[in-house]
């Protein structure tokens, strides 16, 4: 089944609600996209509406945080954090308020939306900021875990979502962790170390390598900050090549975190896949073969790797 990580979000908050925890909720007039109309229906009064106003947003969820509930906000990721950048890095994170920045809409599978629409650079700009903690799920079972994590843990948190429909690599059993990494295939010729929609992508690159007798060993890459260092460094130190997968700009993302801690503890040979340039208007999967982010692009970048 195929399902895109938006599509957990509006219905995780209403469970968590349910199950007793003090959730509010203010979106920035996107809650038909964001599917936080779910939480909007079913809890009205915890509902806020800021309008097409990012900034107001983080402030009054951070205001909010500050009457003792956990405060989720809402928008695409572009405007959640280049807009309203000032009041997280500021108000939010210098402060360490219960706030959580979990847009949706990130990454070039936004498609057609076009490049003003699809965040490259977020991960990086959250990654930057002191407490801030970053989860990037890869499927809807992984989205449920990772808005559940951030919800019963003090403190900011970013995580992010997509518009575009994914395979599901997961179950109702999924819970990840702070931090988390799960080897999904073995391998030893090289790691593939990916997140979000790019697991499942790297997934069916393992599976075209195999058949050329190149053993790809994939990483869900769930927590990017803090990382599983642990998980990271000992694939390393089997396949001796890591190749990180992000529909992100490969500056500040999960490519540049990975090599900070490889560089420290564990020098190793690097490539990286993910995205140099700004997007443009295509479908979603379009986009993802003409940057080189689908299965084929990314068996062709670790096979030129191999057998360099």
């Amino acid at each position: 089944m195929s399902r895109a990580t938006r599509e957990a979000y509006g219905e995780t908050l209403v469970e968590l609600v349910r199950e007793g925890h003090d959730i509010m909720v203010v979106d920035a007039d996107l809650a038909g996209s964001t599917k936080l109309a779910d939480f909007q229906k079913a809890f009205p009064k915890r509902f806020v509406d800021a309008g097409i106003a990012e900034q107001d947003m983080v402030g009054v969820a951070a205001g909010l945080s500050l009457t003792g509930r956990t405060v989720f906000t809402g928008s695409f990721a572009v405007f959640a954090t280049g807009r309203a950048y000032d009041q997280i890095r500021n108000t939010v994170c210098d402060s360490g308020l219960n706030v959580k920045i979990c847009p949706t809409h990130a990454g070039i599978t936004v498609g057609e939306d076009g490049a003003t629409h699809q965040s490259l650079e977020d991960v990086g700009m959250m990654r930057a900021l002191p407490q801030m903690r970053v989860l990037v799920p890869a499927d809807y079972w992984a989205a449920k875990a990772a808005l559940r994590l951030a919800a019963e843990a003090d403190g900011p948190f970013y995580v992010r979502m997509g518009r575009h429909k994914v395979d599901e690599i997961y179950d109702e059993t999924f819970k990840g962790g702070i931090p988390y990494a799960g080897v999904l295939r073995e391998g030893t010729d090289v790691t593939l170390a990916a997140c979000g929609v790019e697991v499942a992508q790297s997934l069916k690159a393992a599976e075209i390598l195999a058949q050329e007798g190149i053993s790809a060993e994939v990483i869900d890459v769930f927590s990017i900050k803090p990382l599983d260092e642990g998980v990271i460094l000992a694939s390393a130190a089997k396949t001796r090549r890591v190749v990180t997968v992000e529909e992100h700009n490969i500056a500040g993302g999960l490519g540049a975190a990975v090599a900070e801690l490889l560089s420290e503890k564990l020098p190793t040979p690097m490539r990286f896949a993910g995205m140099r340039t700004f997007g443009t208007s295509a479908p979603g999967d379009v986009l993802l073969s003409h940057f080189h982010l689908d299965a084929e692009g990314i068996a062709g970048r670790a096979r030129e790797f191999v057998l360099a």
